[in-house]
C-alpha cells in the first residue's frame, strides 16, 4: 500500500482491496474523510483510464495558461523554442514589469510534470527570472501558443508493461555563451513509459566534449539508481541492470 498526502488530498494506491477498504474506514473514524472514488484529478494533473493503461495530462491547467496570456485566439506554434536562439546574450530592452514574466514561467515549471516536451525550453527561461527581457517574453509566449494546439498531450503508463528501466543522456558541450558550461539531459523509461527527465547546466565547466559527456552519464546514472532504489521500496525489484544509451544529438 502507498499514500501520498498533500494537505487535505489523499491518494491511496493498493494491490489489496479489503486492505484498502479497512484503511479507509480508519481514516474516516479518524478525520471523517470524503471518499472520491477512482483517481480522476489531482493537484492539476487528470487521470483518464483505458483498455491501453493510464494516461496522465494537464489539458485543463494548460488551457488556463493560454486564456491567463489572452491566446486563445493566436495561431499554435509548431515547437515551443527555437533550437538556434540566442536569448542568453539578447540585448532587447528589460520589462517594466517582469511579475507576468515570473508567474507564466512559474507555471510552466509545473506543467513539466506531464509534458517533457517542454522541459528543454522552460529550462532555458527560467534562467532569466531576475531580468527578463523582451526577447524572453516573447519565447515565453511562444511556448503558450504551442501549448495552444496540443494541450491534450501527456503520458500513457502502459497496462501491459515489463518494467525494464531505460535511461537516456546527453550532452551540448559550452551551451552557455556567458558560463561556457554545458548541457545535460536524461530521460528514464519503465516499460516504455517516461518516469523521471530534466535538462540541467553542468555544475563545472567541462573541457571537452568527452567530458561533458561523462559527466552527463554519471548525472542519469545516479537518477537511475535513485529510481531503482525507490521501485524497490514499492516492492518491484529488478534482477537486471538498467539500460543506458548516449544520444548523439543536441538534447533540445
Amino acid at each position: 500500500m502507498a499514500i501520498l498526502v498533500y494537505v487535505d488530498d489523499i491518494i491511496l494506491a493498493s494491490n489489496d482491496s479489503i486492505a484498502s477498504r479497512t484503511f479507509k474506514t480508519y481514516l474516516h473514524e479518524c478525520f471523517s474523510i470524503k471518499d472520491l472514488g477512482p483517481l480522476k484529478y489531482f493537484l492539476g494533473i487528470e487521470v483518464a483510464r483505458g483498455p491501453q493503461g493510464l494516461f496522465l495530462c494537464q489539458r485543463k491547467y494548460a488551457l488556463e495558461i493560454v486564456d491567463e496570456c489572452g491566446l486563445l485566439g493566436a495561431k499554435p506554434a509548431s515547437f515551443p523554442m527555437d533550437a538556434n536562439h540566442k536569448l542568453a546574450v539578447s540585448t532587447s530592452p528589460f520589462l517594466q514589469d517582469p511579475t507576468r514574466y515570473r508567474r507564466l514561467v512559474g507555471r510552466l515549471i509545473y506543467l513539466t510534470i506531464t509534458r517533457p516536451d517542454l522541459t528543454y525550453a522552460v529550462h532555458t527561461l527560467s534562467q532569466f527570472m531576475q531580468e527578463p527581457r523582451e526577447d524572453h517574453m516573447d519565447a515565453a509566449r511562444r511556448i503558450v501558443r504551442y501549448l495552444k494546439g496540443s494541450a491534450g498531450q501527456g503520458i500513457l503508463l502502459p497496462k501491459d508493461n515489463n518494467l525494464q528501466l531505460v535511461g537516456y543522456c546527453d550532452s551540448d558541450w559550452g551551451t552557455c555563451p556567458i558560463t561556457r558550461r554545458s548541457l545535460t539531459g536524461y530521460f528514464v523509461t519503465l516499460g516504455g513509459a517516461p518516469i523521471s527527465w530534466k535538462t540541467k547546466k553542468q555544475a563545472t565547466v567541462s573541457r571537452s566534449s568527452a567530458e561533458a559527456e561523462y559527466r552527463s552519464m554519471a548525472f542519469a546514472t545516479s537518477e537511475l539508481l535513485w529510481v531503482k532504489g525507490f521501485l524497490a521500496s514499492m516492492g518491484i525489484f529488478h534482477t537486471q541492470s538498467p539500460c543506458g544509451v548516449i544520444v548523439r544529438r543536441p538534447f533540445t
